[in-house]
């Protein structure tokens, strides 16, 4: 049975409509809400190309259902995090560092670096490459993309 959701997305309250309440977040940003920073990797959690914020913390969308979702959560996406006319630190250093080749990954490196900066503002290299741990990049580009973030932190 349908039933309506309220979903507070990047700062924007929204209502959705959800066959299954087992859906994932993920279809439901992309699908229904036409966001496409969080893309579809592995459906199983483990590459991260997913990745979104709720509540300030970094979260895989594709194995979280929406009926998972505290009320009130706050969802941000890629999209939510900077814009074109003001670029998150975290973006605004990938773009610098060119850490982005295919970009399949790039989503989860910035929304999970992010994350990382919001706790540890001043992360060593090694807290880096181990918040990055299980985010897979398919193209190489770990050292543009850890140097992207020790620019985003000021330790570059």
């Amino acid at each position: 049975m349908a039933q309506q959701m309220s979903l507070d997305v990047n700062g924007n309250a929204t209502r959705v409509t959800v066959d299954d309440p087992e859906t994932p977040l993920l279809y439901v940003l992309r699908d229904d809400l036409g966001l496409h920073g969080p893309r579809f990797g592995c459906g199983l959690g483990q590459c991260g190309s997913c990745t979104v914020h709720i509540d300030g913390q970094a979260v895989r969308s594709c194995i979280t259902p929406v009926s998972g979702l505290k009320p009130g959560a706050k969802i941000v996406t890629l999209e939510g995090l900077g814009g074109p006319d003001k670029l998150h630190p975290v973006q605004a250093a990938f773009i610098e560092e060119q850490a982005a080749q295919c970009g399949y990954c790039i989503n989860g490196m910035i929304m999970q670096s992010a994350a990382l900066l919001n706790e540890t503002p001043k992360p060593d290299e090694a807290a880096i490459r181990q918040a990055l741990a299980q985010n897979l990049c398919r193209c190489g580009t770990h050292l543009r993309i850890v140097r992207a973030v020790r620019r985003a932190a000021g330790t570059l």
